[in-house]
């Protein structure tokens, strides 16, 4: 698994968004290039703001037990795999706008660095590690930087 927290991998993941554009397809799945863009920034919401929800002690004591290794480990993620409903995007969103937030969350995150991370805790799993969060993070966005082909 790539270091997202490296300036080298990040600014790699910076070229590959840049190299999108409004008119980019996916090879699979039912989400437009704007959607994915907005998709890929949730992730980074849920780390940095209050925009989401907590999940409920249960809901999080599920998450925890039998979601949390298939997000965090070095596993890819099946095409077509299920969307958490706080992921889900159903409207358009404007290309640009969503290509440079996801960009600042990405030059953010390496700027912060791993430290940052270590012991921070995620809304849905809890605590996790820096190594783990990488895995979140670089997954996410290389699964779906995959399914539109960059």
């Amino acid at each position: 698994m790539k270091n997202i927290f490296d300036a080298n991998v990040t600014q790699e993941l910076i070229d590959r968004v840049n190299s999108l554009t409004p008119a980019t397809t996916p090879n699979w799945g039912k989400m437009s290039v704007d959607q994915m863009l907005a998709h890929c920034a949730v992730a980074y919401e849920m780390a940095y703001t209050d925009k989401h929800a907590k999940p409920n002690g249960v809901m999080r004591f599920l998450l925890k037990t039998f979601v949390k290794n298939g997000v965090v480990n070095e596993k890819p993620y099946p095409k077509n795999s299920r969307t958490a409903p706080a992921f889900i995007i159903t409207d358009h969103r404007d290309f640009e706008q969503e290509q440079k937030r996801l960009i600042a969350y990405l030059k953010k995150t390496q700027e912060y660095g791993a430290s940052y991370f270590d012991g921070k805790e995620s809304l849905s799993f809890g605590t996790m590690t820096s190594q783990e969060w990488n895995n979140l993070f670089y997954k996410h966005l290389d699964h779906h930087l995959t399914q539109f082909g960059v």
